[in-house]
């Protein structure tokens, strides 16, 4: 006779099968995982961030089977667009301007071929998020250091990742890289996600909020298309916002303070960013555990609170920027075909 559990066993190893993508989830701890070793040695912060330049080198170069050369020009687009907004971060209405052209830029590449906007996309967040992370409640000059040790760092991350290319070029056989098709409308998502993002940019320098990065970044990513995927992207976000915030606080709750327990919830935070199959469980995973990050570092209520208002915050000037586009391309198209 089979004991109960068998089946149960079974069907707990097809379900982490079909939402954990394993070989990614591998590669990426491979890349981030030095960066929390080195965390571990050095006892800089920095290196932590470093650790979402490894990743978002690594998942367009696995989607899009990228050579080495290519991710070479990937790296320096992210430490460009970086270096820009953390320069024009004093100013203010420059900044805004800068991070609306950051998010144009992404989509806008898809004139050229579709997946470029995931291309465009492991540009726009780290460079946003990094620019606003590293002078979060420092002074200038403290966060200029901070930016430095980013900088200098930084090729570790690209090696790391033009390695593993390599390795799987060797392995798997040379897969040609391919951009897709150009996008047939490519200027209306451009421009949607332009506003959506300098809306949220203003709102963001005009009332100081803390982690504003979550705001510009939710507000790009709700536009994927047309009203109806936009808004199922961004109730999506609200789930996986509410739910996971929530169980982080919670267990942060019963958890003591630790260096050691940060590092490990930033590593895990920044792997969701790859190795899960559904948007929404690797969305709720990563909120879950930047508020358990929080917890560890001794403020999980109030990053709690912010992740979930920003989330909504974003995600409503990304559905009103779609909703403003479509109206005006419906009227665009009226004329077109009314009789002159």
């Amino acid at each position: 006779m089979n004991s109960p559990t068998a089946p149960s066993a079974a069907s707990l190893r097809d379900i982490l099968a079909r939402e954990i993508k394993t070989a990614e989830l591998l590669r990426a701890l491979i890349v981030v995982g030095p960066m929390v070793a080195a965390y571990f040695i050095a006892r800089e912060t920095a290196l932590l961030n470093l650790g979402l330049v490894a990743v978002s080198l690594l998942i367009p170069a696995l989607r899009l089977h990228l050579p080495p050369r290519v991710i070479a020009w990937h790296y320096l687009a992210i430490l460009v667009t970086f270096a820009a907004l953390f320069l024009a971060a004093p100013i203010k209405p420059l900044f805004a301007v800068l991070t609306a052209l950051a998010g144009f830029l992404a989509v806008a590449a898809t004139r050229y071929g579709e997946h470029f906007r995931t291309l465009g996309n492991w540009v726009f967040i780290p460079a946003v998020y990094l620019a606003c992370e590293v002078r979060e409640g420092v002074s200038a000059s403290e966060a200029l250091r901070h930016t430095g040790v980013i900088m200098v760092s930084s090729p570790i991350a690209l090696a790391l990742v033009c390695a593993i290319r390599i390795y799987d070029q060797r392995r798997q056989g040379d897969a040609t890289t391919s951009f897709g098709a150009p996008a047939a409308v490519w200027f209306l998502p451009a421009f949607a996600t332009a506003m959506a993002v300098f809306a949220a940019a203003a709102l963001v320098e005009i009332l100081d909020l803390a982690q504003g990065q979550w705001v510009m970044w939710s507000a790009a990513s709700v536009v994927v298309g047309d009203l109806t995927a936009s808004t199922d992207k961004l109730k999506q976000r609200a789930i996986g916002a509410f739910v996971g915030v929530s169980l982080g606080f919670l267990a942060g709750m019963v958890l003591p303070q630790s260096r050691v327990g940060y590092a490990l919830a930033v590593l895990a935070a920044t792997l969701t960013l790859i190795s899960f199959s559904r948007y929404i469980v690797g969305f709720g995973l990563r909120c879950f555990f930047i508020a358990l990050a929080a917890s560890f570092a001794g403020g999980a209520s109030g990053i709690a609170e912010e992740r979930i208002v920003n989330v909504l915050i974003g995600g409503t000037f990304g559905l009103i920027a779609v909703a403003l586009t479509e109206i005006v391309w419906l009227r665009i198209n009226r004329k077109a075909r009314s009789p002159g």
